[in-house]
């Protein structure tokens, strides 16, 4: 399968993650034990050998079993530390996957932060990357409409710096006392715990209404950012404004960005509804599988820099976590890179235990009076100490690679043991004492603060929908119409009238078109005059259709090779080889998973094919694109395959690109007859809205170095380009994904 695929890619990876071992992994090895070493027996946890765990010490005669004995201590040991293994999920971000990786700092900061991992670039700071959904369980689905958790341990030379984000870059509150309402709102309503991981109920929508501030949140969960295709092909922001204090000692305000090398790409919804059952953990599977065969994902890293002095010189205040920078105003600095390199060793003592913390930052990052940020830097650690208890920081993977030395002592699942005859400072030892700011100590920047103390926010914070609008209007034609049919969705699962016309409204404050769409999806009174006036502006980098790959690639996506007996063998080996020589992983689907043949080769001949699946123990939703080699008898029998048909026409139907060359091509026109569409009926290569056939084809067809480019004459390049371009939103807009029942 695709542990095979990429095979030279995946051993110098292996190999380099072995001679190149980070500082943290390093780390971890103190506490790692290998269970295939061959060297180890059964133990006890106090380290006893085991001769026999599978059978409860008991009396016992030849003709019955009698009673077991409480005596065993083995048994009660395993039945307890069985019992015991659960800790409690996390109440947000409950669902998650993760990977160790690296930082690298390719142009310094020095101006703005005296952070050495922000300034160093002889450096290579080791990361560990939990990515997670919000509002469902451990047991949900990877791919529902939800906010993804971006959030990044830095363990760096200074101690552990926290990057605790998501894949949007704003927030539905803006003060995090609202936070135990937003989430219980969006949870499972509390009467029936229905429904999971998901947004489309009355609660939800009806805490949208009610926060205005939340309007501007919500329109980007309702647009392609809430459906990723993959962890590697999403964003990661701060959220929150942070602050960086340089050596000068002057103070700038400052927001986070990860931007993904592979492009910013999602799901349509269909795909991703049917995924959720189909495949629950398609993320997870996709993130393994890619670092596994050494196709490490990238981000560029960025700063948006404010200095102190222009705080308020913008119409929004840029301490509010409703409200984004657009890049027109404060344009991104990438100065690094975030790879990810390394799966875990262990799912729990890695990815659920690790925790993170906003308040973990290092000299020269700081915080902002941000109040969203005040307040979860008490909540996150208020968090750790109930899920992990209060040495949750001596954990292996919450440990830093720096020293730690202090005068915090005992405590549940204390670990470390500290020498010495005393444990309080000042002493008369001078022992562990404080550090001078020359000596890398963390000085806390000498903010003036006045005003009065009450409950209120300044007068900025009181504008709610200017951005709500600059997100809409920043929308692709595509994008907008994904908006709307996500919003149809969402308010038709809403029962109460009360909430679906309420928020019919609501969107008369974002764009009259908007509301109207939806009101007629929902049953909403339709309006006839917007509530209030769209003022047209538009920013770059809010439509995920800018972000695509510097140079077209399909490196990492998954294709499906669909074949019966009969099929062309030149067709098939040369689009998995170019597929292979091109980053790819092809996966081979037989409408059975024994060997099937080529057309010219008997079943006894020994030269078939090995299937990675068959067609019923896959799905077309779970490949970014589908090829279909020729040969008479394979489309033959692929004609009469009702599931076969299906995935072509719902790959069509998810805007996915399609190849077909000889009878194959026959068989996809047939597949998705509607007229508009152009096919193949000679050498020809014909590109019709993505699906791209060729009807006769030569060996030369299919070249291994080829130049992806719209338009090529060459099959395999205009099919590899149809693919890099993720999907075809003019097969959508021209009304024809709609016209196929998939």
């Amino acid at each position: 399968m695709a542990s095979s695929i990429l095979a030279n890619v995946s051993e110098k990876a292996k190999e380099a993650m072995t001679t190149e071992k980070s500082a943290k992994v390093a780390d971890l090895s103190r506490d790692t034990r290998d269970i295939h070493s061959g060297t180890h027996h059964i133990t006890s946890d106090y380290g006893v050998k085991q001769i026999n765990t599978d059978d409860w010490l008991t009396i016992a005669n030849d003709d019955k079993t009698g009673p077991l004995l409480l005596e065993d201590p083995f048994a009660r040991e395993k039945i307890h530390r069985f019992d015991h293994e659960r800790i409690p999920e996390r109440v947000v971000h409950a669902r998650g996957a993760g990977a160790f990786g690296k930082f690298t700092l390719f142009e310094s900061a020095a101006d703005v932060t005296s952070a050495g991992v922000l300034t160093d670039t002889s450096r290579e700071t080791p990361v560990f990357l939990r990515f997670s959904t919000v509002l469902g369980s451990r047991g949900s689905a990877d791919t529902v409409r939800d906010v993804r958790g971006f959030a990044v341990k830095f363990y760096t030379e200074e101690g552990n710096w926290d990057l605790v984000g998501n894949n949007i870059p704003v927030f539905f509150i803006q003060d995090a006392m609202k936070f135990p309402d937003v989430i219980h709102a969006g949870k499972p309503e509390p009467n029936n715990e229905v429904p999971q991981a998901q947004t489309a109920h009355n609660n939800f929508w009806d805490f949208q209404y009610l926060h205005p501030e939340a309007t501007h949140m919500f329109m980007w969960t309702q647009s392609d950012r809430s459906i990723p295709r993959s962890y590697r092909m999403m964003q990661g922001f701060g959220v929150n404004t942070f602050t960086l204090i340089n050596g000068k000692g002057e103070r700038s305000f400052v927001k986070f960005i990860f931007t993904p090398d592979l492009g910013v790409h999602s799901f349509v919804w269909d795909e991703a509804l049917k995924l959720a059952g189909q495949d629950p953990d398609f993320h997870r599977k996709d993130l393994w599988e890619a670092i596994d065969n050494g196709a490490f994902p990238t981000w560029k890293f960025g700063v948006q820099v404010i200095p102190e002095a222009e705080e308020h010189n913008f119409e929004f205040d840029i301490l509010d976590a409703t409200k984004l920078w657009p890049e027109e105003l404060v344009p991104i600095r990438y100065i690094g890179q975030l790879e990810l390199n390394r799966n875990v060793d262990e799912y729990f003592t890695q990815t659920e235990q690790v925790a993170f913390c906003t308040s973990h930052i290092v000299p020269g990052i700081g915080f902002s009076d941000d109040p969203l940020l005040q307040g979860r830097n008490f909540s996150y650690f208020d968090t750790q100490l109930s899920r992990l208890g209060i040495n949750w920081q001596e954990l292996p993977i919450n440990r830093p690679v720096c020293p730690v030395m202090n005068h915090n002592r005992d405590g549940a699942m204390r670990h470390t043991i500290t020498k010495g005859s005393v444990n309080y400072w000042p002493n008369r030892f001078e022992a562990v004492k404080p550090a001078t700011v020359q000596e890398g100590g963390y000085l806390d920047y000498p903010e003036k603060v006045a005003g009065i103390k009450a409950r209120t926010k300044a007068p900025k914070f009181r504008e709610h929908f200017n951005q709500a609008q600059l997100f809409y209007n920043s929308m692709s034609e595509p994008e907008k119409h994904h908006i709307i049919a996500a919003l149809g969705f969402e308010l038709d699962h809403c029962d109460d009238p009360v909430v679906y016309t309420r928020m019919c409204e609501r969107l008369c404050e974002i764009d009259l078109s908007l509301a109207q769409n939806v009101a007629e999806l929902v049953g909403g009174d339709v309006p006839q005059q917007a509530k209030r006036q769209n003022h047209g502006k538009k920013a770059k980098g809010l439509s995920q259709l800018e972000y695509m790959p510097e140079k077209p690639t399909i490196a990492t996506r998954r294709i499906a090779i669909i074949i019966a007996d009969g099929y062309d063998p030149v067709a098939y080996n040369g689009i998995k080889a170019a597929i292979t020589a091109a980053g790819a992983l092809p996966f081979t689907i037989g409408v059975r998973r024994n060997t099937l043949f080529p057309a010219g080769e008997s079943k006894g001949s020994g030269n078939g094919v090995v299937p990675d699946h068959h067609l019923e123990g896959m799905r077309s939703t779970m490949f970014d694109s589908i090829f279909v080699p020729g040969g008479a008898q394979s489309v033959e029998t692929l004609r009469k395959n009702g599931r076969a048909v299906h995935w072509v026409r719902e790959a069509f139907g998810h805007l996915k690109a399609i190849g077909a060359v000889g009878e194959a091509v026959a068989f996809v026109k047939d597949a998705c007859a509607l007229p508009g569409l152009s096919f193949s009926e000679s050498s020809d290569v014909v590109d019709s809205y993505s699906v791209v056939t060729a009807s006769q084809t030569q060996p030369n067809s299919f070249k291994e170095g080829i130049q992806m480019a719209k338009g090529a004459k060459d099959f395999v390049a205009a099919y590899f380009f149809a693919i890099s371009q993720h999907k075809d939103f003019e097969r959508e807009l021209k009304g024809f994904s709609s016209m196929v029942a998939y």
